[in-house]
């Protein structure tokens, strides 16, 4: 079984992101959990990076 899912877009990170999580909020899902990869690797090693999230979503009828 595989949970990973990716798709490329020729868009706005941010413009995609709030599509995402609306999709998301249309079939149920929540997000519960958000981390700003780029914000991290910034903060915890001077790093700079693309902009990258990793959204954790649920849906309670799954769960």
């Amino acid at each position: 079984m595989s949970y990973y899912n990716s798709k490329v877009l020729n868009s706005n990170f941010e413009k995609v992101e709030v599509q995402v999580r609306e999709s998301l909020h249309k079939v149920g899902f929540g997000i519960l959990t958000e981390i700003d990869i780029q914000q991290k690797l910034n903060e915890k090693l001077a790093v700079e990076f693309h902009k990258y999230k990793i959204l954790g979503a649920c849906n309670p009828k799954f769960a």
